[in-house]
């Protein structure tokens, strides 16, 4: 017998400021949710507080600015949230870069409970604290800093969930997406074929499928050597075949 039909894939954040997530409810990820393909928790963690001015924070040891969230709200949280064995995600801009390999990674597993945190960012034992139940990753989406994780949490929900199966309703819309071979994604055109004068290059109205493939493979390669050089320099031995060599060679980095 085959595998049944997979699990919703199972979403929880933790936040002071639940009406920050909305955006989860809406577009694609609504929709979803909808058709039972992923299923959104969120929890306002004040509600794990111990005292009747519900804090979650304190002055930090050692002194210094700020404040930094204190565990025991996090502790309680998280034992009655976190399924056992899910990966805890924790964003800040000390953590290791989020990619698309990341998130390819996430979306195979059955969920993931994010822990946003706010002033300082959550004190280091909650995360040493919740490695004795699952996987946490602590991880940053670029090198900038934030107010709180909640926007991080946004983009971080949405690039996993969109390459669960079914999400996207056109699969290849995510196999020719940027960073899904490694390279920025080319240029897009679409009607009218003509518009301030500008055109759409004569090879996408061609019919000739195999030339409009190796023209787009072509502007995919130009566009990551003049915006992401390093992309280009992480990809494996043998990524690059003679013609991606040729087309590179033929319209050097700074033009795309």
């Amino acid at each position: 017998m085959g595998a049944g039909p997979r699990a919703a894939f199972r979403v929880d954040v933790l936040t002071i400021f639940p009406e920050y997530l909305a955006p989860l409810g809406q577009s694609l990820l609504g929709k979803a949710a909808q058709r039972g393909l992923v299923d959104i928790g969120v929890h306002d963690l004040r509600q794990w507080t111990g005292d009747v001015h519900r804090t979650v924070d304190d002055s930090p040891y050692g002194g210094g600015p700020g404040m930094v969230m204190r565990p025991e709200p996090w502790g309680r949280a998280l034992e009655a949230v976190r399924p056992p064995g899910t990966r805890l995600v924790v964003p800040t801009p000390a953590g290791r870069p989020f990619t698309q390999a990341v998130a390819a990674q996430w979306a195979t597993e059955p969920g993931l409970v994010f822990a946003c945190g706010r002033y300082e960012g959550i004190d280091q034992r909650v995360a040493d604290w919740a490695a004795g139940s699952g996987p946490v990753s602590e991880v940053s989406i670029g090198d900038y800093v934030l107010a709180g994780g909640e926007s991080a949490v946004l983009v971080m929900v949405e690039a996993v969930t969109r390459l669960i199966p079914g999400v996207v309703g056109n699969a290849d819309s995510v196999e020719f997406d940027s960073h899904a071979d490694g390279l920025l994604e080319g240029p897009s055109y679409t009607r009218p074929a003509s518009w301030q004068g500008l055109e759409v290059p004569p090879v996408l109205l061609s019919g000739d499928h195999a030339a409009i493939a190796r023209w787009r493979r072509g502007q995919s390669l130009r566009r990551t050597a003049d915006r992401r050089p390093d992309l280009l320099a992480a990809l494996p031995d043998g990524a690059l075949d003679a013609a991606d060599r040729a087309a590179l060679d033929a319209d050097p980095p700074g033009r795309a």
